[in-house]
């Protein structure tokens, strides 16, 4: 017989609730969020058999002991009215108010993600909820305590639903929930998720850790009792208790070669004292009488983990000759360690702001952040997050004032560098590590202090960089800097060569380039300055010739007879014949954006441009999208079957014989080539090129395509 959920009750999570909110109107909250969820999930029952309302009951009572406030309490009873009982975000937002409604759409958006065993739709899930619980705080505790509720009760879903739901929950969740510094929602999670992935094994430590515990008992007992004296006599008020390694810990330390019997800490003990001086007076007590075992002593006093973790930790000699971990915190600090830093949460009845805080604690998910924004995709972007946002294998190095910053183990002064600010990695002429000189190659240690010398006058950092760099972070920095390179050369040379042809046509560059004549052009071309002029002549786009013409061309009369044609048919309607409509504008001159490239399928609008007539964008297009009186409302006509250029940036490694991979693709795709420029740098190739495609659904295949050719690191739609 499965084992049922816990029956709590609203009573029950209201009075958890009540033992740290105290305002009636937020318990009086949390209980209409229950009575409005409890009517929209009626009658609906738990792959379980229970009842659906246990289920964000339960999640609601796990936030209680993180001390959620009553906003994410709500939020997490109505989690899932969205997705699962037919009510609107809309409803949510008139019953509730605009930040609830912001949570329930944030947390229904992500639950919504449906698990594919596809290993690119999964890297694509993955990134999804990695970049989604990178903004409210709230939504990512939400997400937490909802996958702990679900973990509990995963003995209802078919296996291999399993363990997919709980590979995901140990590479993605759990590490969230360490980060975050929730210790004791991270080792149930780690020790669920591996009793479903490998059920023999789970069993087999539990099995262990049982004798061991018998045969330990009596020695963890004696020695309690001996510590406890030993403070007793010394007068420092504590308490202590007996600590078991989580079983997936311990799996963690057989994988890595050791043997059971080697696993110093299965049964370890932990006290609680009132003072942080009373832990290193402890600690000093406890070794005058105990020898300690070397190598074997932290302090996370002095140096905290990145998620807020304080305490003593160390391993003696003690009865019976058996090795011990004795912990030492206070009572404070095992707060912090056991339920993170939410736990110091600072709500509006207490008048205190903690946002600076939760900022310092949010440091992992800004690099999150960071990431998505740098564009690193699919696999790349998750494996990056896995192994260097979310791991363990952390090095904690510090500023010569003191300052702390945490790298992934392999880090170099490089690294370091960019992780202090672009700004010093871009600067940076040498590096010294505890007082020595040291290569930029130089693999950082634990505890390194890093000074970075930089020169205003740098030129930049070496090509060379991006292999000795190892965070992708600083890799795409580097790149960055080496791309803007490239583009103000495209933009020099596109510049020389235009002024060049207008010499040879013996004409006057600055009456040529007047900035009224300049003004026309842009508009018409549909670009933002002079200089994405000079790079589109650069990259072979525009011949100078023909913007010479353009810019001494007169368009004047043209102008004023569009703006007539358009007050004229201002209240029209009309079915037309060509690729797009125009609401109520009749036989207009219609061309296409050279910025954006439209293509049929695309949301656009038409602006009204002083030269070209109606000029048709993408309504998104950085061109337009601040624009107001020029716009008017345009259409496709999807009775038209036709091609339609569009530009794309491919970004690729230096490899042999890739362009002419990317061209076969493409064309077998039945997808032309219009034109290809490739920018060129020491480490990678930059592909712009210009297609010929019937759609949108076509072109977004495309990109996806070509996104997955090995050598290619991304894909973007070119947008001038």
């Amino acid at each position: 017989m499965k084992p049922k959920e816990q029956a709590y009750t609203i009573d029950d999570l209201i009075s958890m609730a009540s033992t740290y909110i105290s305002k009636k109107e937020d318990l009086d909250l949390i209980r209409h969020a229950y009575e409005f969820a409890s009517k929209a999930h009626a009658g609906q029952l738990r792959l379980t058999g229970d009842e659906y309302i246990l289920h964000p009951l339960n999640v609601a009572y796990i936030l209680t002991e993180v001390y959620a406030d009553s906003q994410t309490l709500a939020t997490a009873l109505l989690h899932d009215v969205i997705n699962f009982a037919n009510v609107t975000i809309e409803e949510i937002g008139t019953e509730f108010g605009e930040e609830i409604k912001n949570l329930v759409d944030g947390i229904s958006r992500i639950n919504k993600l449906s698990l594919s065993a596809d290993s690119e739709a999964l890297a694509s899930y993955h990134k999804k909820i990695l970049v989604g619980l990178s903004g409210d705080v709230r939504i990512i505790i939400l997400k937490i305590a909802d996958r702990l509720h679900n973990m509990r009760t995963l003995w209802a879903i078919p296996e291999k639903k399993r363990k997919e739901k709980a590979k995901e929950t140990l590479e993605i969740l759990a590490p969230i929930a360490h980060r975050l510094g929730i210790n004791h929602i991270k080792s149930e999670l780690e020790d669920l998720s591996l009793k479903y992935m490998k059920p023999e094994v789970y069993n087999d430590i539990l099995e262990k850790l049982s004798e061991e515990r018998s045969e330990l008992d009596k020695s963890v007992e004696e020695m309690m009792e001996s510590i406890s004296k030993i403070l007793t006599d010394n007068n420092i008020p504590h308490e202590m208790k007996g600590r078991s390694k989580s079983v997936y810990s311990i799996y963690n330390k057989l994988q890595k070669g050791k043997t059971f019997n080697q696993i110093y800490d299965i049964l370890a003990l932990r006290f609680f004292v009132n003072t942080e001086a009373e832990c290193y007076l402890a600690l000093g007590l406890i070794h005058a009488k105990y020898k300690p075992v070397p190598k074997r002593f932290k302090d996370y006093i002095a140096r905290p983990k990145a998620n807020g973790y304080q305490s003593l930790h160390t391993t003696v000699f003690g009865v019976d000759g058996k090795l011990f971990e004795v912990q030492i915190r206070t009572y404070e600090m095992d707060k912090v360690a056991e339920y993170g830093f939410a736990s110091h949460w600072s709500y509006k009845e207490h008048g205190v702001h903690s946002s600076n805080e939760m900022e310092k604690k949010l440091k992992s998910f800004r690099s999150v952040i960071e990431l998505n924004e740098q564009q690193v995709e699919g696999d790349d972007f998750v494996n990056t997050v896995k192994n260097e946002v979310f791991t363990s294998s952390k090095i904690y190095v510090y500023t010569p004032k003191g300052d702390v910053f945490e790298l992934p183990k392999g880090s170099t002064p490089i690294d370091f560098a960019y992780r202090v600010h672009t700004s010093v990695g871009h600067q940076m002429v040498g590096a010294i590590v505890n007082d020595n000189i040291v290569p930029l190659d130089y693999e950082l240690n634990d505890g390194d202090i890093v000074k970075i010398n930089t020169n205003k006058n740098s030129k930049g950092p070496s090509s060379e960089w991006v292999n000795i760099a190892h965070t992708t972070s600083a890799k795409n920095k580097i790149k960055a800097f080496f791309s803007k390179i490239d583009k103000e050369q495209t933009i020099q040379n596109g510049k020389d060569l235009l002024n060049k042809t207008i010499r040879r046509k013996k004409l006057s560059i600055g009456e040529v380039l007047d900035n009224k004549n300049l003004e026309v052009v842009l508009d018409e071309l549909g670009l933002n300055s002079e200089a994405d002029l000079y790079y589109e002549i650069g990259i072979s786009k525009y011949n100078p010739t023909m913007i010479i013409k353009m810019l001494l061309g007169e368009k004047e009369e043209e102008s004023k007879k569009i703006d007539k044609k358009i007050l004229k048919y201002s209240n029209r309607d009309m079915q037309g014949s060509g690729d797009v409509i125009i609401d109520g504008i009749l036989d207009l001159k219609v061309s296409f954006g050279g910025c954006c490239n439209p293509v049929m399928g695309d949301e656009i609008v038409g602006y009204i441009s002083k030269g070209k007539g109606i000029t048709i964008h993408r309504k998104n297009c950085h061109n337009i999208v601040d624009v107001q009186d020029r716009i008017i409302d345009a259409k496709w006509n999807f009775n038209v079957t036709k091609k339609y250029v569009s530009n794309v940036i491919i970004y690729a490694d230096k490899k042999e014989n890739l362009l002419l991979d990317i061209i076969t693709k493409t064309t077998s795709l039945s997808i032309g080539v219009r034109s290809v420029n490739t920018i060129s740098s020491v480490d990678y190739n930059t592909y712009d090129l210009d297609i010929i495609v019937e759609n949108k659904e076509k072109l977004d295949n495309y990109i996806n395509i070509i996104g997955q050719t090995p050598g290619v690191t991304s894909v973007e739609r070119g947008n001038k």
